[in-house]
């Protein structure tokens, strides 16, 4: 099967996470796209909650797609989670599966920064999805890039794997702003799936 990995703090999950896996898994023909939450991550800490309520977030948010499945291999680690040593664990898990990386351009433009980025960009394939203030071709700017083919917008990689750069529909909502407005007691109504705002308030998250 050809499988797309999502991580993320899903910090909380929304729309805009949701529409970018299903275009992912449409327009690169993926078999399944795996929500994978973070557990505890080396860079990001602040105004995240408890990784149990963002993967049964995710849970809800995915409940209705039989094409999304979400993996708590990241929140059961006690240690530090870096990317390079969980996909190789997916590999693992998966040795038979064709597996693609989903992220953002700017998070892909980062990886020079990130733990074992000559390890990590090897092993694994990429779907990358332009941001607002990126260009698809932007890409060439990673120094992992060998050669584009812009027609088909797949770029070869210098360790021999390939990159997908996908334009996907603007929704404009984020997990910053969606946890600002509880912050200041405003509506997040269509914002995130109705499930996971009824479990926000249940739960009385990201309030001061």
């Amino acid at each position: 099967m050809k499988l797309g990995i999502l991580g993320g703090t899903f910090n909380p999950v929304h729309f805009g996470h949701l529409r970018a896996a299903e275009e992912a898994r449409f327009r690169v023909n993926l078999d399944k796209v795996i929500f994978m939450p973070s557990g505890n991550p080396p860079l990001k800490a602040l105004d995240l909650i408890d990784a149990s309520h963002r993967y049964t977030m995710t849970r809800l948010a995915t409940a209705s797609n039989v094409n999304f499945v979400v993996s708590d291999i990241e929140i059961r680690q006690t240690e530090k989670s870096y990317t390079a040593n969980t996909l190789q664990r997916l590999r693992e898990i998966y040795p038979e599966d064709e597996l693609f990386f989903i992220l953002g351009i700017d998070a892909f433009l980062d990886i020079p920064n990130w733990w074992q980025p000559e390890a990590l960009i090897s092993m694994i394939d990429f779907i990358v999805v332009a941001r607002p203030g990126f260009d698809l071709m932007d890409i060439l700017k990673s120094p992992y890039v060998q050669s584009a083919d812009s027609e088909l917008n797949q770029f070869q990689l210098k360790s021999g794997r390939k990159a997908f750069v996908l334009q996907m529909t603007p929704l404009g909502v984020s997990s910053t702003d969606i946890r600002r407005l509880l912050r200041e007691g405003k509506s997040i109504k269509y914002l995130l799936p109705e499930k996971v705002e009824e479990y926000i308030y249940t739960h009385n998250l990201y309030h001061p």
